[in-house]
């Protein structure tokens, strides 16, 4: 692994920081604001019609990641030609499937008593549909900001597409808080906001189009035949948030059917605090993910063997040392965090934590399967597991108890261990003992003495 390289996963992985930090502060403002300029019931009300709209994100039917993939293996080869077709034939196909979206979405809020239906009192019948309208465009301009933000990361430069979106998903968010501070309602609020997520989203194909030269706008390059190509892998990805909803949402209704709503509360609270390292390892798995494209692009299999190792070695590493402090202060925090209003129990929150340690290999491994576009039989099995696991938390729920339903959920982990790394291994032309060696091997530009001196050595560089 070259320094060049280093360097991009260390701008991938600090862009991946500042990208949740954003998301953080985002989250951490807008309760106290909108709770300070708004009424409960109103923003109670705007945070369920805000749910509807989020749906819309499957519009693009796994399109934007795979041509993020695509082109990102043809520029690694010098292939710019064929990049710019996969641009052009994906940039048609998204815009026609969400302005189609668009239309019948609109059409249906227009026939659809929204406001009766969700228990609507503060947001009027008009201003609901309305709203859900507004954050609905917002929510499908996102579809061709991904696409663009695949051509930076094509030609080496993620971190800066993921620095720009973060940066702009902010500057959304600030403008759509003045009508807010100004007294205005949700239908003026969820317009100013998607205003300025179109106004971005123009600024951003301004920008590529001046950095990126060769990413040209227009149908010239497009081509059926390559949709039709991508068409598969594309669906595939679409079974993944649905794999995700049966693990989290699907786990928690079996558990509710089978125990009761104390259980569930017990339960959910516990699993929220295990998966706090699934944070982190999302961000280790997003900056790894366009280097391992591009070294497959390339054929350099012993780069790609070693990205997939230090990967999966980064998220091992992350998901153990925060397993271990949740282990520790996991009870007290659940205490604070409910305000004493749901027993914290250690046994769970272990068992869960361990679900965490088993989910952390195969994700990460996973990664290099998706990043090139080779994951339908991954996206398969991920939803059969996932299926599987809902009934099997049912059953033992039922006859076991919660110490059971929590345990049920290392099922679908292990079965996608065993699918998922032999995969990545042959890909990687590596052996199981040489990779679970490399586990607890550390190069010696990684040790904390050589990053010490790494960065001795270029601070009177960084002075001048």
């Amino acid at each position: 692994m070259d320094n060049a390289t280093k360097q991009r996963l260390f701008f991938g992985f600090l862009s991946n920081v500042i990208s949740k930090f954003a998301t953080s502060l985002i989250q951490l403002i807008q309760v106290p604001v909108f709770l300070h300029f708004w009424s409960v019931p109103l923003y109670g009300e705007w945070m369920i019609v805000t749910a509807i709209p989020t749906y819309l994100s499957l519009s693009n039917m796994g399109f934007g990641n795979v041509a993020g993939n695509e082109m990102t293996m043809m520029a690694a080869r010098g292939d710019r030609e064929g990049a710019l077709r996969v641009f052009q034939s994906c940039w048609w196909l998204i815009a026609i499937a969400c302005s189609t979206v668009m239309l019948l979405f609109g059409i249906a809020l227009y026939f659809f008593p929204v406001a009766h239906y969700l228990k609507l009192h503060e947001i009027g019948p008009v201003d609901s549909k309305w709203v859900i309208f507004y954050l609905g465009c917002s929510v499908l301009l996102s579809q061709l900001e991904a696409l663009l933000q695949s051509a930076y990361r094509c030609v080496a430069r993620y971190a800066y597409g993921s620095f720009m979106k973060s940066m702009f998903s902010l500057a959304a968010f600030g403008i759509m808080l003045i009508p807010v501070c100004l007294g205005g309602g949700a239908r003026v609020t969820a317009l100013v906001l998607a205003l300025a997520n179109a106004f971005f989203t123009l600024v951003l194909c301004i920008m590529v189009r001046r950095d990126l030269p060769w990413i040209r706008y227009g149908w010239s390059h497009a081509s059926f035949a390559e949709i039709r190509r991508l068409a598969p892998p594309a669906f595939a990805f679409m079974a993944f948030p649905m794999g995700n909803a049966l693990n989290l949402q699907g786990t928690l209704m079996a558990v509710g059917y089978a125990l009761g709503p104390t259980a569930v509360v017990i339960f959910g609270t516990a699993r929220t605090v295990s998966r706090v390292a699934l944070q982190m390892m999302s961000m280790v798995n997003n900056t790894f993910w366009p280097e391992l494209s591009s070294a497959f692009g390339t054929n350099n299999i012993p780069l790609l063997r070693s990205l997939h190792r230090r990967s999966c070695q980064m998220a091992l590493i992350i998901s153990l040392g925060i397993v271990a402090i949740m282990m520790t202060v996991g009870p007290w925090f659940l205490t604070h965090w409910t305000g004493g209003h749901v027993p914290p129990s250690r046994p769970i929150l272990n068992i869960l934590l361990l679900v965490v340690v088993v989910y952390t290999l195969w994700s990460t491994s996973s990664t290099l399967v998706a990043a090139i576009n080779r994951h339908q039989k991954l996206a398969a099995n991920y939803l059969f597991a996932t299926s599987i696991t809902v009934v099997l938390t049912y059953f033992l729920a039922k006859h076991y108890g919660l110490f059971a339903a929590a345990a049920s959920l290392v099922v679908s982990e292990l079965v996608m261990n065993i699918n998922v790394l032999p995969e990545s291994l042959r890909l990687t032309e590596d052996t199981l003992p040489a990779f679970v060696a490399s586990m607890l091997h550390y190069p010696p530009s990684l040790r904390p003495s050589a990053l010490l001196a790494r960065f001795r050595n270029n601070e009177p560089q960084l002075e001048s």
